[in-house]
């Protein structure tokens, strides 16, 4: 087989539902896309940072058992076949190291994989690598004294996001084909906007999630692409029931292809949520994103949620809790090799009482109160994924502004994802939507009524089509 593309980097950004389309048709081989992964890999992951640990050889030699299958009869491609997947230093992978980004689990070797990363590899995916993650996942941006900084791959001075920044910014900067990642207060969404990538967070229950973190509504798997239709091809395989998460859900949907007509439709619009202070760069693409649907024919209506910020104190105060819940005997005996900053929040998570943690429930309780009745009179609802486009890798979380106004809760004041890690039944996409003069990508959160994945998914796909981003690279 013999492809002659313009230029070796082309591969890299194939998009996998172009790839796996070329392998069918024998037109491009699954060794091709290997070898310019490796070769860019190796030329930016110096700079960049996005992997813990990669698997050249071992992807060369998977690559050529693709290779074969696509040369047999079409029943015997898996539905991933060849596709190169980079999984992040979160997911347990059994008997490969994963770190959780701790210097504590520096050669830890777990016995199981992941639920959701064993169907992405019984799909026919090849792990290319392991992302980067700010210890134990906990932070918006990507940095661990383990690992150190992750950058992002179009300004080298801001940080790729997190927790997931490894993954989005591996895809972003052409590295991987696909990437995995976990959400559990925007750690998909957070460093897709971030990087100008894709990123989908599905309601609880649509994928299984690991016995690590066992019935936690808050934490989510979810796919890091650099296309909607990427997106949708690895939810295709890996949700559905599965017998190790008693909370995933029975029914399995099937995310549909095409661009389907959005005229007539009904857009609710905030770009506060109610309380957030928002980039007046972030407030423009936003506009601008809500001005490309209404040239699709959508009526699109500023509506106002009246959220304030408890939601964000609420989600800060679980998130606590549950580190405390995983990882709070560590202080005894590993505080020295532990974040600062994670031992500070552990701490809190330890001190939060069982009733101050319920009464959580009413503040998820009001949110719900007006965001219902917006999810049952429009179809969607449209907000920007990050107040900032990014914050720089020295930014100073005390003394936090945006637009000149001061940030309460600052850790959390520049991602507008975590209330809907409270509202864990509403699926949530982040898409581009365009660029800020630090040439930062920005980003759009499409959120859709409880488990109603395909509107999210058929709104991003028109929104996509009239407004494409996958060509774009970083220089």
């Amino acid at each position: 087989m013999v492809h002659s593309p313009s230029h070796a980097d082309d591969l890299c950004f194939m998009s996998a539902t172009d790839a796996i389309a070329a392998f069918k048709a024998r037109v491009l081989s699954p060794v091709e896309v290997a070898k310019a992964l490796i070769a860019r890999s190796e030329r930016l992951q110096p700079a960049i940072n996005s992997f813990t640990h990669v698997f050249y050889e071992r992807a060369l030699r998977q690559a050529q058992i693709a290779e074969a299958a696509y040369g047999r009869i079409a029943s015997s491609h898996r539905p991933l076949e060849g596709i190169f997947v980079a999984i992040k230093d979160f997911h347990p992978v059994k008997g490969e190291i994963t770190t959780f980004g701790s210097k504590v689990f520096r050669e830890h070797r777990p016995a199981h994989t992941a639920p959701y990363v064993q169907r992405l590899l019984d799909a026919g995916t090849i792990m290319f690598g392991r992302t980067t993650t700010p210890e134990f996942a906990f932070d918006s941006r990507t940095r661990s004294p383990l690992w150190g900084i992750t950058r992002n791959p179009w300004n080298y001075d801001y940080s790729a996001g997190g927790s997931s920044g490894g993954a989005a910014a591996a895809v972003s900067a052409g590295m991987t084909t696909i990437a995995d990642g976990t959400d559990g207060g925007g750690s998909i969404r957070i460093p897709a906007s971030a990087c100008g990538v894709v990123g989908y967070k599905p309601p609880y229950g649509r994928n299984p999630t690991d016995r690590g973190h066992p019935l936690e509504t808050m934490l989510h798997y979810g796919p890091i692409t650099r296309t909607v239709s990427d997106a949708a091809l690895m939810q295709n395989v890996t949700s559905g029931p599965h017998v190790e998460d008693q909370g995933s859900l029975r029914d399995r949907i099937t995310i549909p292809d095409g661009i389907q007509s959005l005229k007539g439709t009904r857009i609710a619009l905030s770009m506060d949520l109610g309380f957030f202070h928002v980039d007046p760069e972030v407030r423009r693409n936003t506009l601008a994103a809500a001005e490309a649907f209404r040239d699709l024919g959508c009526d699109v209506e500023e509506v106002h949620l009246g959220w304030d910020w408890d939601s964000v104190r609420t989600w800060s105060m679980r998130w606590a809790v549950m580190l405390a819940g995983l990882s709070g005997e560590l202080i005894a005996d590993f505080e020295a090799d532990l974040d600062p900053e994670v031992v500070t929040y552990i701490r809190k998570g330890l001190a939060t009482d069982a009733v101050s943690n319920y009464r959580g429930n009413s503040v998820i309780a009001r949110m719900y109160e007006t965001l219902g009745p917006i999810l049952s009179n429009y179809s969607i609802l449209i907000c920007p994924t990050l107040a900032l486009p990014s914050v720089t890798h020295e930014e100073d979380y005390q003394d936090f502004k945006i637009d000149g106004k001061g940030v309460p809760l600052s850790r959390g004041g520049w991602s507008m994802t975590s209330p809907f890690n409270l509202l864990y039944q509403c699926p949530v996409m982040s898409v581009p939507t365009g660029f800020a003069s630090s040439g930062i990508p920005t980003g759009m959160q499409i959120v859709g009524p409880t488990y109603d994945d395909s509107s999210v998914f058929r709104f991003a796909a028109a929104f996509e089509a009239i407004r494409p981003w996958s060509a774009r690279r970083p220089l």
